[in-house]
Order: structure tokens, then C-alpha cells, then sequence
């Protein structure tokens, strides 16, 4: 009955929405449709019938007697997913490891609506009274993290910024990866190379300033430019750089979505003969469609859901008590987009 109601709410057949919810490889055809069926199960708040498959493996049905665990969710730094492409995708994967592990996403919270609810004086009993913990996607503001920790015993953060053992968390350490990004560069020859990203205590600002520290090249302040790592502040960013007399060779961006707003700013206002060399990090999909293809360090977001949603059922069934935190490899994936330094 919840697979009709699905179809019914997401305008399309049982058997798609089967496919979508009950099979992790299946890659639907149109991503709005199946973004409509995970919304829908959200809403009626689905989770898996795996009885029957049960008794079918002989395995004890003291599993399916358990009772099914919601998460709240928290994108800590953008009002949007739509604004952050990389958390947009582990959001993705995360929605179907909590499927696979029957358990259901409570509320969706966003920076500003949390930071509303400080404001207000609110408690954070405001949220789903009933969530059996909190995932947060994304460095969470210090300040913030007393109130989390008074509302949930149950927090993982997901992050490329590990906190002092505040909380479980799983990383991709963002200082690694930048360091990755910027060897890679300076292999090729290039030493004027410009960063755009946040430098507020940031794991991959640096990554960066160490790399060129310990490579003996200048840390040039002109190359540096803070921003909030959108795809928008990407382009305006540029578009300052090509004003410069004096030109970085390559360019390291802090997250994908900068990337792209760096590849749109150069198709319209191109440099005779200025061709930058272009790394970042996340590996996001539109990373492989850029021209030229864009030279990234993929952070493993499938991984880094799996074991969030792991590591937080093993702190509920109290596996352990101790902050734990689960480190993840990065890896360079090289492209198109960089080349050796003309200079």
C-alpha cells in the first residue's frame, strides 16, 4: 500500500517506485521524477517491509521487531541544497542508506532556520520530539553545537573539517585534499597560484598555504580570495582575477561549485591567450561535463553516508561512548583542465 501511495503522490508507476526505493544500483532516467518519489516517501514516511524477504532467508525477524529510527537532518551552512551541489549528492546517497537500514528522515534543518529558533529564545524542542539523533552535513558553527548536543544524544557530522572530537563524525579530511590538489599543480610547474574559498579556520585554505610553505613559494595575499564557495561568488571571483595585470597560471578552487562558476565566467569573458589551470575538490556530476573536463579530488560521498548512518546506529545501541571519528581517503582525478605552467 505505501509503494501506491507513493506512485499516487510522485505521478508514476509501483513498479518505478520500487525500483527508486528497493534497488541501490537503479539509476532513474529522470532525476525530478525520482527526486518526487523520495519526496513522497519522506512524506508519508516509508520505510521498507522486509518481513517477508525474512522469513524467506530463514534469518530471525527479531530485526524487522526493532523499532524504526528517525534522523533528523541539518545542512549547516547554506538555506538550501540546491546552494551546496557536493551535500546535495551525499544527501542522495544518504536517503538510500537510511532506506537500506529501515530508517526514516525526520526533519530537514537549515542554518538560518536554526539560528531563527537561538534567536527566538525557541528550544530545540521545536523539532521532531521523536528523532533518535541528528546527521549534520557540513562544519557546524561552534556556537551551535551545546544547544545540538542538549536536544540529541545522537549526533554524526559529515564534514571535510574535523571538530575536536566534538561528536561522531566521518571526514574526508579537507586539509589532505587541498594539499593533493595543490602537489598536483606545483608538479606541473605553476607557482602563482590563486585560492577561491572560505579562509575562516578552513581545512583547505590550509591545505593550501601549507603546500606552498613547504614547496618554499610565497604566500601572496593578492592570490587569495574569500568567498562562501558557491557556483555565483565563482564567476564574480574570476571576473576580478581577469581585471588583474598580473595573472595566477592556476587557480585552486575549495569546492566543485566554484569551479563551475570560475568555467562560466571564462566563457564569456576570456583572456586572449590566458588559459588558467583549473583544480578543486568534490567530484560532483557536473564536474565531468565542464569543457575542458574539470581536474577534481573526489571525496567519496557514498562512503561517507554508509558509515555515518553505521556509525550512528552503533552509538543507539550503544557500541560505543567515546566521540569516534571514521577518516576516508581522497583521491585525484586528472582531467582536462590543468596543463603545465607556461611560465
Amino acid at each position: 500500500m505505501s509503494l501506491k501511495e507513493i506512485a499516487r503522490i510522485a505521478g508514476t508507476s509501483v513498479s518505478t517506485v520500487s525500483r527508486v526505493l528497493n534497488q541501490p544500483d537503479y539509476k532513474c532516467k529522470s532525476p525530478e521524477l525520482e527526486a518526487r518519489i523520495w519526496a513522497a516517501a519522506q512524506e508519508i514516511r516509508y520505510t521498507p517491509n522486509t518481513a517477508a524477504q525474512t522469513l524467506k532467508s530463514g534469518i530471525s525477524l527479531a530485526r524487522t521487531e526493532e523499532k524504526t529510527m528517525t534522523f533528523d537532518i541539518f545542512l549547516t551552512r547554506f538555506p538550501s541544497l540546491s546552494q551546496d551541489l557536493f551535500f546535495s549528492e551525499l544527501f542522495e546517497f544518504l536517503k538510500k542508506e537510511l532506506l537500506r537500514q529501515q530508517c526514516i528522515i525526520g526533519k530537514f534543518l537549515t542554518l538560518p532556520e536554526v539560528t531563527s529558533m537561538l534567536n527566538e529564545k525557541s528550544s530545540f524542542s521545536a523539532t521532531d520530539k521523536h528523532a533518535d539523533g541528528i546527521i549534520l552535513l557540513g562544519k557546524c558553527p561552534s556556537e551551535l553545537i551545546s544547544p545540538l548536543q542538549n536536544h540529541y544524544r545522537n549526533i554524526v557530522g559529515i564534514d571535510r573539517n574535523p571538530t575536536d572530537f566534538a561528536y561522531d563524525e566521518v571526514i574526508c579530511n579537507g586539509t589532505n585534499a587541498a594539499i593533493t590538489a595543490m602537489n598536483y599543480l606545483i608538479s606541473l610547474g605553476h607557482k602563482k597560484i590563486a585560492y577561491i574559498g572560505d579562509c575562516s579556520y578552513e581545512a583547505r585554505y590550509i591545505g593550501y598555504y601549507q603546500s606552498l610553505i613547504s614547496h618554499s613559494l610565497p604566500l601572496d595575499y593578492s592570490n587569495i580570495y574569500p568567498t562562501s564557495q558557491t557556483r555565483e561568488e565563482g564567476m564574480k571571483t574570476m571576473e576580478l582575477i581577469l581585471q588583474r595585470a598580473s595573472l595566477p597560471t592556476a587557480i585552486f578552487c575549495a569546492n566543485d561549485s566554484t569551479a563551475l562558476g570560475v568555467f562560466d565566467c571564462l566563457r564569456h569573458r576570456r583572456k586572449k591567450g590566458y588559459v588558467p589551470s583549473i583544480i578543486s575538490i568534490d567530484n560532483i556530476r557536473e564536474s565531468e561535463q565542464t569543457k575542458p573536463m574539470l581536474t577534481t579530488i573526489d571525496i567519496p560521498k557514498e562512503e561517507m553516508a554508509h558509515h555515518a548512518v553505521k556509525l550512528l546506529l552503533d552509538r543507539i545501541h550503544n557500541e560505543h561512548n567515546s566521540a569516534a571519528r571514521i577518516e576516508l581517503p581522497c583521491k585525484l582525478l586528472v582531467r582536462e583542465s590543468c596543463s603545465i605552467s607556461p611560465h
